[in-house]
């Protein structure tokens, strides 16, 4: 009965247009105060202790070093490094457009980013060589998602702080996942190139790939920094998230020289801003998570799962199903933040692995983001095309069906996520 009330006042509250971060307090405080009897005090500790936590100190982190590499130029140079490699292919701009969000991806960790910085130089330049807009943006709006499977990524250090997750195996687990996605989006950018005869680029020499692949090395170093510096034991993934924040101000301002000392502010002012957004939505989150937990809710659910014989299979099926109807009106933190605290109780219960799970949840906010009728990235992208939600929709339907197929396959294939942090010796 109590989770129906939370649930109901939570939904009407977001239904307003309320700001989720607020819908969550406000829930959280309307319960606190007339429907239990929990001392404020216990209350007052439980938020400072869940937000008292070394792995959430990487997301403003992460976050800054996103955007000075959206504002300083790595992007231009990774899209001329990409197509210099498969330029030449059928829908060869397409293909460089999922090739570099991949890269790019790999060093912000974040998806509207990813789509920004790319979408914005590789669009105009497609329409321009011939390309569809539709084509275009089918192919920016869905792999600018990997931005949150590719690590580092924000969202994985969201699960993480949820549910005391290594931060360290779901990057590693997320490598596997996000190479194949980006594979499978660029088989249906290729197919649909060769379907409708979309132009080809001209064959690069090896002199111009090497160029292309030196003028784009610095930005590419940053996945070695912080993936190498984490796995070979150097630093934290905190610790990575703070040098690849300084690293990105380096490339940024001293050695591509696309930003000055001007700007800095500019950018540390927007990721103070980011910052704070996700910090209040994790505190409140932190608050509902101990109502939750303090009302017995995701045991009970647990509870009436084994009882009622559902397996895995049904758990997982159900687990896609709420996820991506909950894409249709949230973005992905909050999501992770609401649902992992319930969710995760009943995965562990079937011996579902915690690594395993955290993919799955980002796939399923991956897919959420290019669907409407709140698709983040279709918004993001929206802006920078000038489509509207509609048109854009009907754009990312061939992309965004072989996303769901993805997601069945990660599903129901756990060893896709495991294999690579088994074999390191993480798990």
């Amino acid at each position: 009965m109590n989770a129906l009330v939370i649930f109901t006042l939570l939904a009407v509250l977001m239904l307003t247009g309320m700001p989720i971060s607020i819908s969550l307090g406000l829930t959280v405080l309307t319960f606190l105060f007339t429907m239990t009897d929990v001392p404020l005090e216990s209350v007052a500790l439980k938020l400072f202790t869940g937000i008292e936590k070394f792995e959430i100190m990487a997301i403003p982190f992460f976050i800054l070093a996103g955007n000075f590499l959206t504002h300083g130029g790595v992007a231009k140079r990774m899209i001329n490094f990409a197509t210099s490699m498969v330029g030449h292919w059928y829908g060869g701009l397409g293909l460089a457009g999922v090739l570099a969000c991949a890269l790019f991806a790999a060093v912000s960790g974040s998806s509207p980013a990813t789509v920004v910085a790319i979408g914005s130089i590789l669009l105009p330049a497609m329409v321009k060589a011939g390309f569809p807009s539709k084509f275009g943006a089918g192919v920016i709006t869905t792999s600018g998602a990997l931005g949150i499977l590719i690590p580092p990524s924000i969202v994985m250090v969201m699960y993480s702080v949820a549910t005391n997750t290594s931060v360290g195996a779901l990057f590693m687990a997320g490598v596997i996942p996000g190479l194949a996605l980006a594979c499978v989006l660029g088989a249906v950018t290729w197919y649909r190139a060769r379907k409708f005869d979309y132009p080809r680029q001209p064959k690069a020499t090896f002199g111009e790939r090497w160029q292309a692949f030196r003028a784009s090395a610095w930005g590419l170093l940053l996945i070695v920094v912080v993936m190498g510096g984490i796995y070979s034991g150097i630093f934290t993934p905190t610790e990575a998230a703070a040098m690849s924040a300084v690293y990105a101000f380096i490339c940024a301002v001293f050695i591509y020289k696309d930003m000055s000392l001007k700007d800095v502010p500019r950018v540390l002012l927007n990721s103070a801003n980011m910052s704070a957004m996700l910090l209040y939505i994790i505190t409140n989150a932190v608050l509902f998570s101990f109502i939750m937990t303090n009302e017995n809710i995701p045991q009970t659910l647990a509870d009436w799962m084994l009882g009622n014989g559902l397996g895995v299979i049904t758990f997982l099926l159900a687990v896609n199903v709420i996820l991506l109807l909950a894409g249709n009106f949230m973005e992905p933190s909050s999501i992770v933040l609401i649902f992992a605290p319930i969710l995760f109780p009943v995965a562990i219960a079937l011996g579902i692995h915690p690594v395993h799970f955290g993919i799955l949840m980002v796939v399923n906010m991956e897919v959420g983001m290019c669907h409407p009728p709140v698709g983040l990235n279709l918004y993001v992208a929206s802006g920078i095309t000038k489509m509207g939600i509609t048109e854009l929709t009907v754009a990312v339907w061939p992309w965004l069906l072989s996303m769901l197929c993805f997601l069945m396959v990660v599903t129901y294939w756990p060893d896709l996520s495991l294999w690579l942090p088994r074999t390191m010796g993480m798990l």
